[in-house]
């Protein structure tokens, strides 16, 4: 017995004095430009790795690049020299062509001197981000409707926070959630012993902190470890009728348990990405976090606010790349907001993340709620949604239901209506996904750093209107409010200076295909119908919507609502930023792993086409490239700008205010 003990301390000293890293490969041991370049030798590859739901979801966004480097497998001859030489690999991220594992300095060393071997860096660990506790109190308990309108369930005191983003509009509808799948990246979820979850559609679940398929409390977690994560759950999806009903509570559900919550140890970041390629070769259609990562162990330097840039921290990288295979991403902001960090926090910072913001029932800011912007100047958080004296169920035995505070309990009302957007719209690309959560905020005319894009309106996202492209053609499609009482043979589409077209309703929706128009020209249209009382009302009242024929999104707004496009390993453009801006702003461009030497043209034109001048001109490697450019001697307006690089042309609008 004493021999055996002697074992176990030394092996328990043995691990805990090593240190994790992450471990780099120069290359996955193939040529890359061949394999992705031929469509059949791709679609074997991606099959053997992906769901067809992933596949299917990745293609609708991207068919050309719907496969990459980043999906390609690690080679499995490098991971054997790692197991040789005693090295335990924890997790396996292909998308970094890297592998997570403990080290000691032998080992550091030996690896060091593999020629395959690119680089090793130390896995920073996160302190915990300890929820904000609240007291429940009688004027909680007697939340009622304010509205006089018969809702199809019994809310109870969930009416708030679910009537504050006018969610019941949206499921008078009929619209629930259904057949779309949403990921969690928490603590733990005790879900099966929740009345309002032990009925919800959990199609697998994973504890990326002991690798095994239990994401509720095990004999090893502290007694507080699945209580976070038990709560943003009911949040999002719980049904508990005269209690608690969350958005999207007929949505299908991944669960990933990936922080670790006693007092002495800390979450680390591979987790996280580990969780995001596990549900994204499942086909999670919607991701949704409530981490933040910004303060670390004594000893380690801990990221600063220069490193909140959208491309520095790897969960930020990780949630990027997942935006860039298709899945819409959101991420709590933090509640930094009254402490001296004051900003969002990792990987809420990512360019294309939906960083979510927190108000209370008046939708006042909550003084907790983590501020933007990122420190390249972007807009940051993106949207609100109640966080103050939110409903939830407790993981406790002792209570069925309490209230909290937190970005990370308004994060999953926002995450659910990006599920019942896509319920009802199941064609939506993540990018129109996430154009039409923005344009529906209550403060899209004056977007700042408190509130970003304002609170969210479920009913706003659902009747605005999208596009499908079918072929050549492209398919509008209309929701309109139920209370509208909208007579279904009058709706027509209204072209500014133009024709009008009658819409034809199929179920919820009215559908039109567009008459062929001039490709990349601008057109400004919006509804009319007749309501009950037999007037003829125009939707909207007082703008019009705007569409470039050839392009999938609508505009009411916004004009630049489509930001940076995603650190991704395909050709890419991004967003210049600032902007509008005044007077330089930047320009980033992508050019992908596997490609050197590419012919890059990057030109800035007027609104009447003419050249203004060539920004960057030349042959490029891989890699992400900045180009600013400057707007002296230029007049206030709208200007585009595109790269050609190799057989791949984007075209950007940008604007200049002066």
């Amino acid at each position: 017995m004493k021999r055996i003990l002697i074992f176990l301390l030394f092996f328990t000293t043995l691990v805990f004095s090593q240190e994790k890293y992450l471990i780099y490969f120069k290359d996955k041991g193939i040529n890359t430009e061949k394999v992705l370049s031929k469509n059949a030798d791709k679609e074997i590859v991606a099959k053997k790795t992906l769901s067809k739901r992933s596949i299917e979801r990745r293609k609708k966004s991207s068919s050309e690049n719907y496969f990459t480097f980043q999906d390609l497998p690690i080679l499995e001859k490098y991971l054997e020299i790692l197991s040789d030489n005693k090295i335990k690999i924890i997790h396996k991220l292909k998308w970094f062509n890297a592998a997570s594992a403990y080290l000691d300095n032998k080992q550091i060393e030996f690896l060091l001197k593999q020629n395959f071997i690119e680089k090793i860096e130390k896995i920073k660990k996160a302190k915990r981000t300890k929820p904000i506790k609240t007291k429940n109190s009688l004027h909680k308990i007697l939340q009622k409707s304010t509205t006089k309108i018969e809702n199809k369930y019994d809310y109870g005191t969930s009416i708030t926070q679910n009537e504050l983003s006018q969610i019941p509009k949206v499921h008078n509808l009929g619209i629930t959630g259904k057949n779309i799948i949403i990921g969690l990246l928490d603590s733990g979820f005790d879900w099966q012993n929740k009345t309002c979850l032990n009925q919800r559609d959990v199609i697998a679940e994973y504890d990326f902190v002991f690798k095994d398929k239990v994401t509720a409390n095990e004999s090893n977690d502290d007694a507080d470890q699945h209580n976070h994560g038990t709560s943003v759950f009911s949040i999002i999806a719980g049904f508990d009728e005269g209690k608690l009903i969350g958005p999207a509570f007929n949505s299908k559900y991944l669960l990933a348990k990936t922080e670790y919550i006693p007092t002495e140890t800390h979450t680390e970041q591979d987790n996280f990405a580990a969780a995001l390629e596990w549900m994204d070769s499942i086909g999670v259609d919607v991701v949704s976090a409530s981490l933040g990562y910004n303060e670390f162990d004594e000893g380690e330097s801990s990221y600063t606010y220069e490193n909140m840039d959208g491309k520095t921290t790897i969960v930020t990288k990780a949630a990027e790349i997942a935006f860039s295979k298709g899945i819409v991403v959101l991420n709590s902001a933090g509640n930094e907001g009254n402490k001296s960090w004051k900003y969002i926090l990792a990987p809420a910072d990512g360019k294309n993340v939906i960083a979510v913001g927190a108000v209370n029932s008046d939708n006042n800011l909550a003084a907790f709620s983590s501020r933007g912007p990122t420190y390249d100047g972007r807009i940051k958080p993106q949207l609100t949604a109640m966080g103050v004296n939110v409903k939830h169920a407790s993981a406790s035995s002792k209570i069925d239901y309490s209230y909290g505070n937190g970005t990370s309990f308004s994060e999953p009302i926002v995450a659910g209506i990006a599920g019942l957007l896509l319920s009802a719209y199941p064609h939506l690309t993540n990018k129109q996904v996430r154009t039409i959560l923005l344009e529906s905020g209550n403060n899209t005319e004056a977007p700042n750093n408190n509130v970003g894009y304002g609170l969210l309106s479920a009913i706003r996202a659902i009747t605005y209107p999208n596009l499908k492209k079918v072929n050549d053609t492209y398919i509008l499609n209309k929701i309109f409010d139920k209370t509208l009482k909208v007579d279904s043979t009058s709706v027509e589409l209204v072209f500014v200076g133009g024709n009008k077209y009658p819409m034809t309703k199929t179920g919820l929706t009215y559908q039109l295909q567009l008459p062929f128009l001039t490709k990349d020209s601008n057109y400004q249209f919006y509804f009319n119908y007749v309501d009950s009382s037999q007037n003829v009302v125009r939707e909207p009242k007082d703008k019009n919507y705007n569409l470039r024929y050839g392009s999938i999104y609508i505009d009411l707004v916004l004009t630049s609502i489509e930001e940076s496009e995603i650190i991704a390993d395909d050709f890419q453009l991004a967003q210049n930023y600032p902007n509008p801006f005044n007077p330089e702003s930047k320009i980033e461009f992508t050019i992908p792993k596997g490609f050197t030497n590419v012919n890059v043209s990057l030109k800035i034109y007027d609104i009447l086409g003419r050249e203004i001048s060539t920004i960057a001109q030349g042959k490029y490697g891989e890699g992400i490239h900045t180009v600013s450019f400057s707007s002296t001697g230029l007049s206030s307006g709208v200007y585009f700008y595109r790269l050609q690089a190799g057989n791949f042309v984007k075209t950007k609008k940008m604007i200049v205010i002066k």
